[in-house]
């Protein structure tokens, strides 16, 4: 792999970020570029970033596409624009469910995911723009996992051979790539993005269809998202690194009011770990694994089973698909 990874210890975020600013100045010239801003830190670094090296000629985007945590595209537009970031919200909801649906292998999942993206949501935007570059938070393990063959992370494209000009019509740009997330985080920092920002868990590119086993209908995206509202509101105080809920595919037999109730099962993973590449799983206490069974079974409908993964990374991983 020809990146040079920037360990943390040798990070120094505020002169990282100058040299970005002065990367993206050159590179994007006096022309525009257009920004994919999702609200997790990566995205949110690489947004303030960008902001401050071409303010106006920067056009930043959000995409609902249906498979986002609850609330999630007006409260990331609404924050922005407070910070100064004007944000505009794309809804592109049917285009990814129809690109998704009869999908169940993970890897045609992501790939449909990242065609939609890349060719059908920004590929318009760019153009209609006039920009040329598409900025975005790709990470230093995105691009080690899916280079080892681990997963296929949707936003790895130039590091496969995908030549983003020919292909997609614009050049990518990725200001974060030589840094892990406890970097990120520093970097965030130093821009001033507030706490709520730099210390959120860390959430996949495909979303919450990262967390459907099986095929990513609006009605099991739903269910995910219910979930994993619970477990963030739960654990947001654990100190863990990361921390979500799995639909699982299959039914599971359980029983409500009575009667027998073939209903959903979901996975709670929480996870211990300085920079994904390996992690445990965090020691919760049998009470709070308790009380999140409850709230899930009660509060989110046709779920009837919860567990826990108790298996480290590797062998298992932090996302399940």
């Amino acid at each position: 792999m020809d990146i040079v990874e920037i360990r943390l210890k040798d990070l120094k975020p505020d002169k990282f970020v100058d040299e970005q600013v002065n990367a993206i100045q050159t590179a994007v010239g006096k022309g525009l570029a257009v920004n994919a801003l999702s609200g997790g830190v990566d995205s949110s670094a690489v947004t303030m970033i960008a902001h401050r090296a071409l303010g106006p000629r920067l056009k930043t985007y959000f995409i609902e596409n249906g498979i986002m945590r609850e609330g999630e595209p007006q409260r990331i537009v609404k924050l922005f624009r407070k910070l100064g970031v004007p944000v505009e919200l794309v809804d592109s909801k049917a285009q990814f469910f129809a690109a998704l649906k009869g999908k169940t292998d993970p890897e045609e999942k992501r790939e449909a995911i990242t065609q939609t993206f890349y060719k059908e949501v920004f590929g318009k935007l760019v153009r209609d723009s006039g920009a040329k570059f598409l900025l975005q938070g790709t990470n230093y393990t995105d691009v080690e996992e899916t280079l080892a063959g681990i997963k296929r992370q949707h936003n790895i494209l130039e590091q496969l051979g995908i030549d983003t000009q020919a292909v997609f019509g614009y050049k990518v740009l990725e200001p974060i790539i030589q840094l892990r997330k406890t970097g990120v985080r520093k970097v965030a920092k130093a821009l001033g993005l507030p706490e709520e920002i730099c210390n959120r868990p860390p959430f996949p590119g495909p979303a919450l269809s990262a967390r459907v086993i099986g095929e990513v209908t609006p009605e099991r995206v739903e269910v995910v998202r219910k979930a994993t509202k619970i477990v963030e509101d739960m654990l947001k105080d654990s100190g863990a690194f990361q921390y979500l809920a799995i639909l699982h595919e299959d039914k599971v037999t359980g029983i409500r009011n009575g009667r027998r109730e073939f209903g959903n099962q979901i996975e709670i993973r929480c996870w211990e770990s300085t920079d994904a590449v390996t992690a445990k799983p965090t020691n919760l206490s049998f009470a709070t694994l308790t009380k999140l069974g409850k709230a899930i079974t009660s509060k989110v409908p046709g779920v009837v089973s919860v567990t826990y993964n108790v298996a480290h990374k590797p062998p298992s991983t932090i996302e399940a698909v």
